[in-house]
């Protein structure tokens, strides 16, 4: 698409969106005009003999994962991840998310084309902890969390950042993996299916990029990886229907305060135990610093709460990922409550729906 074409495309939103959110969605088209003001063919880059030889060998390494992603995995085969742009920063947006001060369900935001998601992301950090003060001081936990891509659902390329290439490549190959699966299925309203799916085909990319291309040190890092994150995940969730009952519970709120952040206090604890059999791992370390809340238990559900039940349709389809994203097509194309219903039984469990969310802070 022509910078022309996209800065029509973006006009047209912002007269789609109001005078109320304004302010919001300049900072949004800022960032986004920044981005590809920044953009430069990988190729191009990867020619210039001033790039740094890391950096050459990096993007060198995108493009074969860009081109496993669609020739093995039936991701889009676009313009997206083809293009570089260093942003001069260490995230390209921050995420706010915000629970109500005695629910882990997350506030949701609601916009033209990506409908309604638990978050608001913003392109500089200042503004993001200016909008999670005002909530906080509102009564919402908050959380503000640093995010190193996103997808604009095929809306535009997506490009490859700084803010993601000097991860390892299994790290690179997971992330390029999930933005590109927002692209094959994408619902509106619906945060927890769309980040599952992806985490689901993140998941099973990695497994197969690693068998194809991974080195013995790779793919031993990565299942150590993997069952820390598990572990972590298991925590959270743990932790999650704890608080979920005892904001159930209808004591008085006094009493409901205290007994919150001793809950939280012990979940801390059980993170330190669980760390200690991580034989020095600390890659979560950072989001107990924050000293989460309900708002961080909210973050983490958005992503992992259905992943299991997309691992179990894609064992149905035997492992086949054409057949796996047809029939993601199909659950998308329901009602919520009759996919929230296939999705439990294909989980075994019965879901949270994000459908009783707060909508609107």
């Amino acid at each position: 698409m022509s910078c022309g074409l996209r800065i029509v495309v973006i006009a047209m939103l912002l007269v789609l969106t109001g005078c109320a959110n304004l302010g919001y969605y300049l900072q949004s088209v800022r960032g986004q005009l920044d981005i590809w003001r920044r953009e430069r063919p990988i190729g191009e880059i990867i020619a210039d003999p001033a790039t740094p030889p890391a950096l050459g060998e990096k993007l060198a390494a995108v493009l074969r994962m860009r081109e496993f992603a669609s020739r093995e995995l039936g991701l889009p085969d676009n313009a997206s991840y083809r293009r570089y742009a260093d942003l001069g920063r260490p995230f390209v947006v921050w995420n706010v998310f915000a629970a109500p001060e005695f629910s882990t369900l997350p506030v949701q935001w609601c916009f033209p084309f990506a409908g309604c998601v638990g978050y608001r992301g913003y392109f500089a950090k200042d503004e993001a902890d200016r909008f999670a003060a005002e909530l906080a001081a509102r009564g919402y936990d908050v959380f503000v969390g640093g995010v190193p891509a996103y997808s604009t659902l095929g809306w535009f390329a997506d490009p490859v950042l700084n803010t993601f290439i000097r991860n390892p490549d299994p790290g690179i190959a997971r992330l390029i993996f999930h933005e590109l699966a927002h692209q094959v299925v994408y619902v509106r309203d619906d945060s927890v299916f769309n980040e599952s799916f992806a985490v689901a085909v993140e998941q099973e990319g990695l497994r197969r990029w690693l068998e194809r291309h991974g080195s013995a040190q790779d793919k031993l890092t990565h299942e150590h990886r993997q069952r820390q994150r598990e572990d972590f995940m298991r925590l959270i969730q743990a932790y999650r229907e704890r608080l979920d009952a005892f904001y159930g519970s209808g004591v008085a709120p006094e009493a409901m305060r205290a007994g919150k952040q001793q809950i939280f206090e012990a979940m801390a604890r059980d993170y330190e135990q669980l760390k200690a059999g991580w034989g020095g791992f600390t890659g979560y370390d950072q989001w107990f610093a924050h000293k989460p809340g309900n708002a961080h238990i909210a973050s983490v559900a958005i992503y992992t709460r259905m992943v299991p039940a997309f691992q179990a349709l894609l064992r149905e389809q035997g492992g086949d990922l054409a057949a796996f994203y047809r029939a993601v097509r199909e659950l998308a194309a329901l009602p919520r409550e009759e996919r929230d219903a296939k999705l439990a039984a294909l989980a075994g469990t019965l879901p949270a729906t994000a459908a009783s969310a707060d909508r609107r802070p």
